[in-house]
């Protein structure tokens, strides 16, 4: 709406009589407080940077380390040794402010007062880094605490027990170490052994100790070189080569999907369920602007970095010939609307009022109910988002850098983040089998044209009020969006709300000035292209299979009092499953985390170990005692857990690997070592979503306000991913995709069908039941 009142608030006309001026109050009046809520957010900036930057001081401790000093003053007690009085003397004599003794000396202590403030600053932020780099915690029993880690856990506590703000403790986290290259090397060697015979386990260990020895000490220094210099000796190269530079399409190959609540339903209202999460997620992002969200702490005591939330919301990938370009904008004010082939803007803000969840359902409504039919090209132009990024690149320059389409395309761009207004109706229902692979399939790529794929994050309604996320992966990794979506569906559920009839609360203003219909003029060579992108992207998306269930014979609850971890429990199911189905192990990845290092992101784990191994193969030959599988069940359990510590602490194998290849690029130095490495497909790609970073409600009160997490297209094109969310005590949901054109991989909906039956790995564990094994349902079981 400023946009429009501003495109009126001046105009003039020349006459014979001069010039005539005409002003329109009304929308000087929404320029004035649009200007006033930018100053305000400026402001906010100006003082949230100064606490962020004094963290853990505040303005109190200052005013109270100045009165100690003056109070020892009057009191002849000289804290300072002498520096108040070196002060006093080099303060320059004259006229003005210091013109009388008192005032040149109150002034010498202020000074003093705030060196020794800033001193104790520094020295408490140094102090929590170094504790920081402390990572033994990790790799203690549960209940067997060392004293050392006792201790440890309350200087920390100590010195970040001050209410912290979201970056707060950015600069106090240490760097990812770069790992030295012969543990690296080591454990590299270590995870491939299970999956090559004698002869290619002797060349492979050839080639990494030639590597060793000749190549990487001159890699390793210019990589040590970084970790000094850069924050993140890892993440700003990840980004750029491993998601920007891809000239794959994203669809399926790069962005994921987020599911909605599944068990319940608020309203089946479309325009009221998206009024409702739009506010929130507005509601989100004024507390990110203002830092006001609490930084997500392991354990409840190791901060973990919150750099990746900064480009949450006013974010969209650009596309480039060569390399992509993250675009993120300081602000925005209205998100992009697509709706049956047109596309819309919509404000969010009245003046300088957020709307209203009421009035955003007017608004959405209002789209719903608009008859106009689609511009020429406009439907499928989302499709371009959706093929080859060169392709693209090639056509925004071609087709959308002047003109009207440049200015439809800026809203787009420009926009909060977008909103896709489906016809469908997806649902889970427990009774089909099918309808939660069908509720992902149309988060993860819908139509190829109903997604605008390049925007940091776009919500799609569903007819029925179901809702979902399909997110771009550049800008960051899946916890961070999940932060974003436990607030919005809390909010949504617990303190927004709705009538009786399904509608937002409150009485909408009807005097909003209506969505904002963007205009294009679509040539047909660019009609061609939108075309081409959009059978790229139909011929990717009809080739994926998809399949998602709920499992329900367990979950978090069983595997606990197995003392087992639950990850651990899953990964290593998931390699039993994977040697039912091809009769051979394969190279896992399994995403974890390095957000404990400043500006981190992921590492790998190796999930397929030899401990796994030697259980798989025990557990098929079937010829082994209970007890027996028991032991090698905890061995290949404790040795995942040790890798993923490792992962999480800095001393993974593969981004370490992958940078040393960058180096060698750079430098046009050979390594078949590194290239090997690089070129090994992972066939087996896992994650598991996280849950419940903050706590919106008690999940043991409302035990069906269970989102269904959420997952993404194989990494391999004869390989499988799989992502699952351990959502509760007795229940797991997994994503499971593959490809169809691929004869490596089975029928998903046929090979998961003994795991939803119950043939699994049952509670032998414990030590309490009988081994439960099932012998039906090869696969994915």
């Amino acid at each position: 709406m400023a946009e429009a009142h501003q495109a009126v608030a001046f105009q003039f006309t020349v006459t014979p009589d001069g010039v005539d001026f005409r002003l329109s109050r009304e929308a000087l009046k929404h320029i004035y407080l649009s200007g006033i809520n930018s100053w305000k957010k400026r402001l906010i900036r100006i003082k949230n940077g100064i606490l962020r930057g004094v963290y853990p001081g505040s303005p109190t401790s200052w005013l109270v380390v100045v009165m100690a000093t003056v109070g020892s003053s009057y009191c002849k007690v000289d804290i300072s040794m002498g520096l108040v009085c070196y002060i006093q003397r080099c303060l320059p004599e004259g006229c003005g402010p210091y013109q009388t003794p008192q005032t040149r000396a109150l002034l010498s202590m202020v000074v003093f007062s705030t060196g020794v403030w800033m001193t104790g600053i520094f020295f408490f932020r140094q102090t929590l880094k170094l504790l920081l780099s402390y990572h033994g915690w990790m790799f203690e029993m549960h209940g067997q605490t060392s004293h050392f880690t006792k201790v440890w856990a309350i200087c920390v506590r100590l010195l970040s027990s001050r209410r912290p703000m979201l970056y707060s403790f950015q600069t106090s986290l240490p760097k990812l170490p770069v790992p030295c290259v012969p543990a690296t090397i080591q454990r590299y060697l270590e995870s491939v052994r299970p999956l090559l015979d004698d002869a290619e386990y002797y060349r492979m260990e050839t080639l990494a100790k030639d590597f060793q020895e000749k190549t990487a000490p001159r890699l390793q220094k210019y990589l040590v070189l970084k970790s000094w210099w850069a924050t993140n000796y890892v993440s700003d190269w990840w980004e750029e080569y491993v998601y920007l530079r891809s000239r794959a399409p994203l669809v399926v190959n790069s962005n994921y999907y987020v599911m909605d609540f599944v068990l319940i339903q608020n309203t089946n209202i479309q325009a009221a369920r998206l009024g409702n999460i739009v506010h929130a997620m507005i509601l989100y992002r004024r507390k990110l602007d203002r830092e006001e969200i609490k930084p997500v702490m392991a354990q409840g005591i190791v901060p973990m970095c919150s750099y990746q939330m900064e480009r949450m919301f006013n974010t969209t990938r650009i596309p480039g010939k060569e390399s992509d370009l993250l675009q993120h904008l300081s602000d925005s004010r209205h998100v992009a609307v697509y709706h049956k082939g047109r596309f819309f803007k919509v404000w969010l803000y009245e003046g300088s009022q957020l709307l209203k969840p009421c009035d955003l359902e007017m608004q959405f409504q209002k789209i719903l109910d608009d008859p106009s039919p689609p511009q020429p090209g406009e439907e499928k132009l989302a499709a371009l988002t959706a093929g080859g990024r060169t392709e693209w690149a090639q056509a925004r320059q071609a087709f959308f850098s002047s003109g009207k389409n440049k200015a439809a395309l800026d809203a787009i761009e420009r926009a909060a983040f977008f909103v896709a207004l489906d016809e469908e109706s997806p649902h889970y229902d427990p009774e089909d089998e099918a309808s939660l692979s069908l509720y992902g399939k149309a988060l993860l790529h819908g139509n190829c044209y109903n997604r605008w794929f390049d925007k940091s994050f776009t919500i799609i309604a569903f007819k029925n009020g179901q809702l979902g996320l399909n997110t771009e992966h550049a800008w960051a990794d899946a916890p961070i969006i999940g932060h974003l979506w436990e607030f919005v569906l809390g909010t949504d559920t617990f303190h927004l709300g709705y009538t009786e009839t399904g509608h937002c609360l409150g009485k909408p203003n009807p005097m909003l000035m209506a969505p904002q219909r963007l205009h294009w003029d679509i040539p047909e060579q660019c009609r061609a292209i939108i075309e081409s992108s959009y059978q790229v992207a139909k011929a990717l998306a009809d080739d994926v299979e998809l399949y998602c269930f709920q499992f329900l014979p367990f979950g978090k609850g069983l595997i606990k009092k197995c003392r087992t971890s639950p990850d651990a429990f899953v990964q290593i199911a998931l390699q039993l499953a994977h040697f039912r189905d091809r009769g051979k192990f394969c190279l896992t990845y399994e995403a974890s985390m390095t957000r404990m290092f400043r500006e981190g992101r992921t590492e790998t784990v190796r999930s397929c170990t030899s401990e796994s191994t030697a259980f798989v193969q025990a557990m098929v030959e079937g010829s082994h005692m209970v007890t027996d599988l028991q032991d090698l069940f905890r061995k290949a359990s404790k040795k995942h857990q040790n890798m993923y510590r490792l992962a999480m602490t800095g001393c993974g194998i593969d981004r370490h690997l992958f940078c040393l290849y960058l180096v060698s690029k750079y430098l046009g130095v050979s390594s078949p070592f590194l290239a090997e490495v690089l070129s090994e497909p992972w066939r087996l790609s896992t994650s598991q979503t996280a849950q419940f970073q903050i706590r919106m409600f008690d999940p043991d009160k409302y035990p069906k306000h269970l989102g269904a997490g959420g997952g993404f297209g194989p990494v391999a094109d004869d390989g499988y991913g799989v992502s699952y969310m351990i959502a509760g005590e007795n229940t797991i949901f997994f994503h499971i995709s593959s490809k169809f054109s691929s004869s490596e991989t089975v029928s998903l909906s046929r090979s998961c069908s003994g795991l939803r039956r119950g043939y699994y790995l049952g509670p032998f564990l414990a030590g309490e039941e009988s081994l439960v094994v099932g012998t039906e349902g090869q696969g994915l079981t």
